[in-house]
């Protein structure tokens, strides 16, 4: 049983046919999203190289409605799966003051942070990501 297969691993922003946009609930890290591809697969290398780029052009517009929004000092995309050996992109805004930085945020915590979440975010990115996905809707 596949935990990304069974659940949606977050809070649903954008999705096609092929892959999904989730708001992670982690309340240290606001903005964390995951980009989650929608067929059971474990690496990057099990997809033809059209799937390859356009899960990437997916992770990047996440990137760039998260800079967007947050304007955070840094951003870490990570694709681990040691976990869940699903293929998913993290994609996490990075604060200097954050719990971890510089430290990934599965590492040491560094100090304690009360992370502010911005209005509207869900909102916001959703109409970002959708904008970068779908530019002649516009």
């Amino acid at each position: 049983m596949c935990d990304l297969c069974e659940n949606t691993g977050g809070t649903p922003l954008w999705q096609d046919a092929l892959c999904r946009v989730v708001l992670v609930e982690d309340h240290d890290y606001p903005g964390f999203c995951r980009v989650i591809w929608a067929s059971h697969v474990k690496e990057m290398t099990d997809l033809p190289v059209a799937e390859r780029r356009h899960l990437m052009d997916v992770v990047f517009a996440v990137e760039s409605a998260v800079r967007q929004i947050l304007q955070p000092d840094k951003i870490n995309l990570a694709s681990l799966g040691n976990l869940t050996p699903h293929l998913h992109w993290h994609v996490i805004p990075r604060w200097r003051g954050d719990r971890h930085f510089p430290n990934p945020i599965w590492g040491e915590m560094q100090r304690d942070a009360q992370p502010v979440a911005p209005e509207r975010l869900v909102e916001g990115l959703r109409n970002l990501i959708h904008e970068a996905m779908h530019p002649a809707s516009n």
